[in-house]
């Protein structure tokens, strides 16, 4: 194949991804050198358009970041009023009380936000300061250089024909070289998952652990809306098939957030996290709230659960990995945007302190140290047992054990240690001669949707005529495996109707990949039994458009 003659443009620092976390490196960079060339590259329509979070903010790391926040005009204006958690059964709820919980889990003094708009806020203060934003430009590849480090990213390439051969429009793209690379991609980000593997960032930690979250906005009846509460749900639908709950919180403008959370480390493979979620909203709780409203948008998007014990190495020959791509979720907090913040700032003052000393391309160690041992990996390792408890002894039980072990970690020590998550989600997937399916209601178009109508609240778009950025590495797994050991779960376990099985009469099924669906929420790269399914990047704009997820 012909070598691709691509232009180069040299930077500073090269950030990919325009979330809370690549933001905060590139406002941190030039707070302390003004002069430093930054750049942020966007695989969404504009930034925010690829952000889903639930959000309940913790501004802990926006005060270190940006202390005057506020009279800068942050979109964070609703502060937590009341904190409320519950365990459902089919008919009823049960309210636990506050007042036994340790006080990390405390909301007094947090936000109910639209990450989408803050991010889009945060880039408004990064160009003001000299970043250069370019969004609509997916990074496709990493370039590397003499000595095996990451010198930069190949961006912006456009008109590949479905076979990957360049069509009549094609573009392309151009590399990107920084002195250092941050990778802020989100969960399971494809350059992320290729440096991980490259340099063995993942040697001696847990394998990662994922949850599935998918998200309505709804506008409710202003009679019922309770701007600030916030609702957590554990319990009922879900019971023994999987870890999860839920999220309900009021914002502004009689709008709720209806979120819901399915760990993906299930057995069962005819579990259906998303029409879990349906069932969800027809609670009777669920239901009264929601009643005379109307949906307006959806998504969803893989979580990092793994905590403490799963982070990856962070730093790398060339650049570092920020925020989700590392793992930075509390998972009882249900908090991850402060975190991804600080390691942000955290990464840009290591990379200033290198460059100022006039180094490059090297690994910065001191980033590593402090996200493990600073206010990051402080707060991941008070709870890093809450999970692993979780999925070894279920609900009733992880509640006791988890709470207590939260307790003893604020007081300094844990009565547990460590503990593993052993298997990975992929892993943990059960063949399907051991259950019995799992008959689901029909959704009423009301309360509940089926997927393909939710996705249209999406907004999401893919260029048909592209190479599928969803490749199989044995195109006979699905049919061949997949389906008769474990019932096709990539049917269910996708949010968004990307996969199905095509039966037709006198034909073998074929696999089919609707491509154009998909909300890049990766699912489907954690969950697929034999890791078959491989998430890339599409080109550049593609996918989800949100508003204010």
């Amino acid at each position: 194949m012909t070598q691709i003659e691509r232009e180069a443009m040299e930077y500073d620092v090269v950030i990919v991804g325009a979330g809370p976390a690549g933001l905060s490196a590139a406002i941190r960079l030039k707070q302390l050198d003004a002069d430093l060339n930054v750049v942020v590259l966007e695989k969404g329509s504009e930034v925010g358009a690829h952000i889903l979070s639930g959000a309940v903010l913790d501004p802990v790391g926006l005060d270190a970041l940006l202390p005057d926040w506020k009279d800068r005009g942050a979109p964070i204006t609703v502060p937590v009023r009341e904190d409320k958690f519950y365990m459902l059964g089919e008919a009823g709820a049960m309210r636990i009380p506050t007042f036994p919980m340790p006080p990390l889990m405390n909301n007094h003094g947090n936000y109910i936000v639209s990450m989408g708009n803050v991010c889009r806020w945060m880039a408004e203060q990064a160009e003001e300061m000299g970043v250069e934003i370019f969004p609509g430009m997916s990074c496709s590849e990493l370039v590397y250089g003499e000595n095996g480090e990451v010198k930069g990213v190949v961006a912006g390439e456009f008109g590949k024909n479905p076979d990957g051969t360049p069509g009549d429009s094609y573009e392309p793209g151009m590399e990107l070289h920084g002195k250092y690379v941050m990778l802020g991609e989100g969960v399971r980000g494809s350059l992320s998952k290729q440096v991980i593997e490259k340099y063995d960032l993942s040697m001696g930690r847990e394998p990662q652990k994922y949850g599935l979250g998918m998200k309505e906005i709804w506008e409710i009846d202003p009679e019922k809306h309770r701007e600030g509460r916030v609702v957590h749900t554990m319990g009922w639908p879900l019971g023994k098939n999987a870890g999860g709950g839920s999220f309900i919180y009021h914002l502004d403008n009689n709008q709720v957030y209806v979120g819901f959370v399915v760990h993906l480390n299930y057995e069962n493979p005819y579990l259906f996290p998303y029409m879990e979620f349906q069932r969800f909203k027809h609670h009777p709780m669920v239901a009264e709230l929601l009643k005379g409203g109307k949906r307006v948008a959806y998504g969803a998007r893989a979580i990092s659960e793994g905590g403490y014990q799963s982070m990856p190495k962070a730093c790398f020959p060339g650049g570092v990995l920020l925020g989700c791509s590392v793992g930075l979720v509390n998972v009882p907090r249900i908090k991850g945007n402060h975190n991804a913040i600080l390691s942000g700032k955290a990464a840009a003052e290591a990379a200033h302190a290198a460059l100022a000393a006039g180094r490059s391309g090297d690994t910065l160690k001191e980033y590593e140290g402090e996200l493990r041992y600073g206010p990051v990996g402080q707060d991941l390792k008070k709870v890093r047992n809450v999970k692993p408890l979780w999925s070894k002894y279920g609900l009733t039980a992880s509640l006791t054990l988890g709470g207590l072990d939260m307790w003893t970690n604020t007081l300094g020590f844990s009565l547990f240690g460590t503990v593993k998550h052993g298997k990975t989600d992929a892993e943990a997937t059960g063949k399907a001669a051991r259950f019995t399916p799992i008959d689901y209601p029909k959704p009423d178009g009301v309360l509940s949707f089926d997927r393909l109508t939710n996705v249209a609240y999406s907004f999401t778009n893919h260029e048909e005529a592209q190479p599928a950025h969803l490749t199989l590495k044995d195109a006979s797994i699905p049919v061949g495996k997949n389906l008769p050991d474990y019932a096709g779960p990539s049917a269910r376990y996708c949010p968004a109707g990307v996969y199905e099985f095509v039966r037709e009469e006198g034909k073998p099924t074929r696999f089919v990949i609707n491509f154009q669906n998909c909300v890049h929420c990766k699912t489907c790269d954690i969950k697929d039994p034999a890791q078959n399914i491989v998430w890339t990047t599409p080109q550049g704009g593609d996918g989800p458009n949100y508003p204010n997820m």
